[in-house]
């Protein structure tokens, strides 16, 4: 699943790697995600270490008697100098990077940032390292957008190079995948954010420009 909304989601700026905190919204979220979780016999719960997913986890682990354990792989992709910024600042300050990186994020970072191939590289590993270890349980993994998507997307072998215009993640939406030894999974549940609202976020409210 995906953390819950922030201020800085809200105002449609990238945050990969910065440290920011729920909204007040985003923690209700979460907490609708632990009720509806609440019957679940989840073997563990794992997070991405920033403070997003770090809150998200732990309010949907409360009452479960364990702390949820952080897994440095599945951080949020790095945008780099583009980090804080809103899409109309970074498409005004850098055209040509944000051209590039439009047309293909999978190989293309901006300056200082990751691709999307070098965050399914760390994040893949490690989710099936949690998948071997949890054969016999489901377990829980609070992730990012783009972290998710290249997961997913990797799993249904959807053509990557356009993960951002083609998979969506909306604020502590809930994916579940079956999964089997060797690293194989298929989806049976996609983006359900039906424990806070009927819809998922409407289709105006994305950093991709593909909708517009």
């Amino acid at each position: 699943m995906r953390h819950g909304a922030t201020v800085l989601s809200a105002e449609d700026r990238f945050a990969g790697a910065m440290d920011v905190e729920l909204s007040e919204e985003g923690r209700a979220q979460a907490r609708a995600l632990g009720e509806r979780l609440g019957g679940e016999p989840l073997g563990a719960v794992y997070t991405s270490p920033l403070a997003r997913a770090v809150e998200t986890a732990r309010l949907i682990a409360a009452g479960r008697g364990s702390e949820p354990e952080p897994i440095a792989e599945l951080r949020e992709i790095a945008h780099g100098h583009w980090e804080g910024r809103s899409r109309e600042e970074v498409r005004a300050a850098w055209p040509e990077e944000y051209a590039r990186w439009s047309l293909d994020p999978f190989t293309f970072a901006p300056t200082g940032g990751e691709t999307g191939l070098s965050v399914l590289a760390r994040a893949l590993p490690a989710l099936v390292a949690l998948m071997e270890r949890h054969r016999d349980l489901p377990f829980l993994v609070v992730s990012h957008k783009a972290t998710l998507r290249l997961l997913i997307g990797h799993f249904l072998g959807v053509e990557l190079h356009g993960y951002r215009d083609k998979l969506e993640q909306s604020p502590c939406g809930l994916n579940v995948l079956e999964t089997r030894p060797g690293g194989e999974a298929r989806l049976l549940l996609y983006n359900d954010v039906s424990h806070y609202a009927t819809l998922p976020d409407p289709v105006g409210k994305r950093l991709s420009p593909w909708w517009a």
